[in-house]
């Protein structure tokens, strides 16, 4: 049985420990970085944006992880196949990026050296601008300028603990967004009209050394409806509640236990562009993954390190609706990653 949280209260108490555990499907527990009683260096804030479509795609990412921060992009050409990462690294933010408190409301603006990126919610839409100059494989600047509208009614957030006191990590995972405007390469515009966008707001603090798995997609069914999930595990106490969901016609259908099963997961030859499966527990995903692009952007300087697999590929398989109805993807495009820090 998991937790759903189902009334508006304080994420933290007066300990700094998670006030309630479990999932919820709309932005209740109020996240007040002030309320915290780790370390600043300790604290991690993020919001990261994918906005793409079956031929390319735009990841940005603004972080603040404490004593290190960055503006990443990255540009995906699932056509060539190819991909583009880059990203602009801040030392020892520790808030002054000044991360919104809420998906609710507040705008995320930095500035690091010529890199700029605004994320500005105003209601139920937002306004993601900015450039990275000699962002490309020839120093070509990326610049892009898009709105994402029609938040649903339902999306995934969930209140995790560690098993250290005063860590803890709250998620939002906000799929099938509406995406209106272009990014632009160099010479090259990429039309972003016809692209959904998924938005990862994550704040928390976090234990040193740390493996996740997280899987997303989105995409409109023959019937015209928005239909994603989010899957994904391995940090924290789960006992409480998965962040397994199913997204139809923006309402949220929560799942039990997923598990990736990636080609040599746990050995010392991990494949990564070989086909993988996932299982649900309860039998309510089955699915088929065909890597297309094996995203790999490692630093690993022993003490610290940031190793992770985003891969890009295609989803086929089926999965169950609460009500028992059955979506078939056939070669639908999303990503599925793992990812080991030491942060």
């Amino acid at each position: 049985m998991q937790n759903r949280i189902i009334e508006k209260g304080k994420l933290l108490n007066s300990e700094g420990n998670l006030a309630v555990k479990g999932y919820a499907k709309e932005y209740l527990l109020e996240y007040n970085r002030e309320d915290i009683k780790a370390k600043k260096a300790r604290i991690k804030e993020w919001d990261y944006y994918y906005i793409g479509n079956d031929d390319y795609a735009l990841c940005l990412t603004m972080a603040d992880m404490g004593y290190i921060g960055a503006l990443s992009a990255s540009v995906m050409d699932f056509v060539t196949p190819d991909q583009v990462t880059q990203s602009s690294v801040i030392l020892f933010p520790m808030g002054k990026m000044h991360m919104p408190t809420s998906t609710l409301k507040g705008d995320a603006v930095y500035k690091n050296g010529n890199v700029e990126m605004s994320f500005i919610l105003d209601g139920d839409t937002r306004h993601i601008f900015g450039k990275y100059p000699k962002f490309g494989k020839n120093g070509e600047e990326l610049s892009f300028d898009l709105y994402l509208t029609d938040t649903p009614d339902e999306c995934m957030f969930i209140a995790t603990p560690f098993d250290k006191p005063k860590h803890f990590y709250y998620n939002a995972k906000i799929n099938c967004l509406t995406a209106k405007g272009y990014f632009r390469l160099g010479d090259k515009v990429y039309n972003l009209d016809d692209a959904l966008g998924t938005l990862d707001w994550g704040r928390g603090v976090w234990t040193y050394d740390n493996t996740w798995y997280w899987g997303s997609l989105q995409t409109v069914l023959e019937d015209g409806k928005k239909f994603g999930f989010n899957i994904g595990y391995g940090f924290g106490d789960t006992s409480a509640a998965s962040e397994n969901m199913l997204f139809y016609d923006g309402k949220a259908h929560k799942l039990e236990d997923v598990t990736f099963n990636i080609p040599g997961d746990g050995t010392d030859n991990v494949r990564y562009t070989e086909p993988w499966t996932f299982t649900s527990s309860d039998g309510r995903l089955e699915l088929d993954f065909v890597p297309v692009i094996d995203r790999e952007a490692p630093i690993d300087l022993k003490l610290f390190c940031m190793i992770p697999h985003q891969v890009f590929g295609w989803f086929s398989g089926k999965c169950i609706l609460d009500d028992g109805t059955v979506i078939t993807l056939d070669k639908v495009m999303g990503f599925a990653e793992k990812v080991h820090n030491k942060w």
